[in-house]
């Protein structure tokens, strides 16, 4: 208060609250008698009028009502402010403790893999110190043996020499007589025997037994063996940039390049965050892209779009959006398409949107994997973002039996699963490509095991994303980013790997009528065709747009002729070949019509020769009969399908989908 006027005390004080809560004034605690009809906004303070015309006569003066009025709006206002806040606390609240969760379960699962991963060193110890105990027993026993058995014979012939003499001697000692005369001659032939027998005195055995253990190199490898890995990555201060962010050219690969920052606005310089890229129209269809981790906290979106328009990148950290994303892009075609054919990059892309009322996601996957982390609300794609409508009346009137999964990390979760096997003994195998392992199902939907340690030594995986059931029972793994195929026993045991040095990019895998294995390398456009030792019988094809070239094949099923059906997803068709690599049958076109297709990927045949594709970019699963003529489509209407991936048909003759998109697997009737 300036000098002269009077600060308000405590009772004033009480009259501006409540003389204002209650809109009308209170008796003047300095004029007795009148009534504080006024409020001095200078001093915020109710006064009678006599105060107004005294000590506050040079200060803006109203009335009390107007004053009261002015006041509840801007408290209003405050309140409205207030609690509009409180939406976003309790979803924040959510987000974090279900982050926390999801941060307890990693803790807990990666506990889990770090019992186990030391309890099999433990058994593969506990094995090798068996066998050296065993060579240790055999080599002694060789040894002994033969320095025992020569101990033996000199022992044998030590008691011979002394058993003679001394009867020899006991002859010389009595009187010599014809009667002894014959004995005595007899034991002279026995010294003569004895003494010129041939005994073993030089030693035929050493007594060598030595142990060479090069530990140290294992003990050195024992100290740095396993990482825990992790980033300080936060979505909100991370950043994209460069021209892919803005602009690119039909079919022409762009970059975008982002570096991670912690909370604090500072650069992360490790790698491994999870991210997630997707590029897509209103329409719904998805680009084809990869993301490059440098290690160093920065990463490059590579991908490829193949027709011109308006789109939307998202770029994800941890499933929430990096600064500016989404962002807007615009496609244009080049001065010279001639000049410039569409290019694959290594993979096609994740799709990250879930339900408003998603599950919780999993832990991210072991090293870098795009999206996991806690469930966000996010977008789901409707029957009308899926390309062709849904006929309502399907002719062979397939329908959903069950869906199982949910994004996680736990049992019977999945993060961007993958290929789909079935096998004849009734189980059904997921290849679940950011979690790193193979998780298999009873054809009911039963949890029956999964398998599976991240990494790049034999017998580990990095980036699973097609799997098989040899007639033997062995599954068989292909793994994109190891760049090999991995064969378990059936119950998840290493056996061999095949195709090492050879393979680029597996993506699919299968088997046919003659055991062999059958490859679809993604990155290097070729069928490649092995024997299970890692023989490699044949193959075929290249990068291109020709019948007999590939740009990005996905998946591949075998006929009862042994033919080998690939689909050829940035060509958008599905091609059939001879094992010898001759084409026999070509199908399908770009588009969102009957027949067509928006990027192929699983892939499947019945008994009658009839081939189920599933249409990733439609999101929708086709039949097509064995001369490529269109069937129909499985019905998936009542639960829309998002990004599907690998296919195939179940021993009691249902269809499983990996459902990429919506993190789960599903199983249709299906009337052959």
């Amino acid at each position: 208060m300036e000098a002269g006027h009077p600060s308000p005390d405590s009772s004033s004080e009480e009259c501006t609250v409540l003389e204002a809560l209650s809109g009308k004034g209170l008796d003047c605690h300095t004029h007795t008698g009148k009534v504080t009809a006024l409020y001095c906004s200078g001093c915020e303070v109710c006064v009678c009028e006599e105060c107004a015309s005294g000590e506050h006569a040079d200060h803006p003066t109203g009335p009390l009502l107007a004053a009261l009025e002015t006041h509840r709006d801007g408290l209003q206002e405050r309140l409205t402010a207030a609690q509009n806040r409180l939406p976003q606390i309790s979803e924040a609240l959510v987000s974090l403790r279900e982050i926390l969760q999801q941060l307890t379960n990693q803790r807990a699962l990666i506990e889990e893999d770090i019992h186990v991963s030391f309890e099999e060193l433990h058994k593969t110890l506990d094995v090798r110190k068996s066998v050296l105990l065993m060579e240790l027993e055999v080599t002694y026993g060789l040894k002994q043996k033969v320095l025992q058995a020569q101990l033996d014979t000199l022992l044998h012939g030590q008691r011979g020499i002394v058993d003679t003499c001394t009867q020899t001697e006991k002859a010389l000692s009595g009187e010599a007589s014809a009667a002894s005369l014959q004995a005595e001659r007899g034991l002279g032939e026995r010294l003569g025997e004895l003494a010129s027998q041939g005994l073993p005195f030089q030693a035929e055995e050493n007594d060598q037994l030595d142990l060479l253990m090069e530990a140290e190199g294992l003990r050195k490898s024992i100290h740095k063996l396993g990482t825990i890995i992790t980033t300080s990555a936060v979505a909100s201060q991370s950043e994209a940039s460069g021209v892919g962010l803005e602009q690119c050219i039909v079919g022409l690969p762009a970059c975008v390049t982002i570096t991670t920052r912690d909370k604090a606005g500072g650069p992360c310089r490790s790698g491994n965050a999870i991210l997630s890229a997707e590029v897509c129209t209103p329409d719904g269809s998805v680009a084809d892209g990869e993301i490059l981790d440098y290690k160093n906290g920065t990463y490059d979106f590579v991908y490829t779009v193949n027709k011109e328009g308006e789109f939307s990148l998202a770029l994800r950290l941890y499933d929430q959006h990096i600064k500016g994303s989404p962002f807007r892009l615009r496609v244009t075609r080049s001065p010279d398409p001639e000049e410039s054919p569409p290019t694959t990059t290594a993979t096609s892309l994740t799709a990250t949107a879930t339900t408003s009322t998603g599950s919780s996601e999993g832990a991210k996957r072991r090293g870098k994997s795009p999206g996991s982390g806690s469930k966000k609300k996010g977008s789901r794609r409707t029957g009308s973002a899926l390309g062709t409508p849904r006929r309502k009346e399907n002719p062979i009137e397939d329908d959903l039996i069950f869906r199982i999964g949910t994004k996680g990390r736990n049992k019977g979760e999945f993060t961007n699963l993958q290929g789909v096997s079935a096998s004849s003994s009734g189980r059904i195998l997921i290849a679940d490509s950011n979690n790193q392992c193979v998780q298999i199902f009873s054809n009911e939907g039963e949890f029956n095991s999964r398998f599976g340690v991240r990494g790049r030594s034999p017998g580990q995986l990095q980036r699973p994303t097609g799997v098989a059931v040899h007639p033997n029972g062995d599954i068989i793994i292909a793994d994109y980013d190891n760049k090999w195929v991995s064969i378990f026993s059936s119950e998840g045991k290493y056996k061999a790997k095949l195709g090492s040095g050879r393979l680029m990019g597996p993506k699919g895998v299968s088997v046919d009528q003659n055991g062999h294995v059958i490859v679809v390398d993604n990155k290097a456009c070729t069928v490649f065709i092995f024997q299970p030792t890692g023989k490699l019988v044949s193959k075929f094809g290249s990068r291109g747009n020709g019948d007999k070239q590939f740009a990005g094949p996905h998946f591949a099923a075998i006929n009862n002729n042994n033919e080998i059906i690939v689909t050829d997803f940035h060509n958008h068709s599905v091609k059939v070949f001879t094992p010898e690599g001759e084409l026999l049958l070509k199908f399908g076109s770009n588009g969102e019509g009957n027949g067509q297709f928006n990027a192929p990927t699983g892939v499947a045949v019945d008994v009658n020769g009839n081939i189920i594709v599933a249409d990733w970019g439609n999101s929708r699963i086709q039949v097509f009969d064995s001369s490529g003529s269109f069937l129909s489509y499985i019905n998936t209407s009542a639960d829309p399908l998002y990004g599907p991936q690998g296919l195939a048909l179940t021993s009691d003759g249902h269809v499983v989908v990996a459902d990429s998109g919506n993190h789960c697997f599903k199983v249709y009737r299906y009337l052959q």
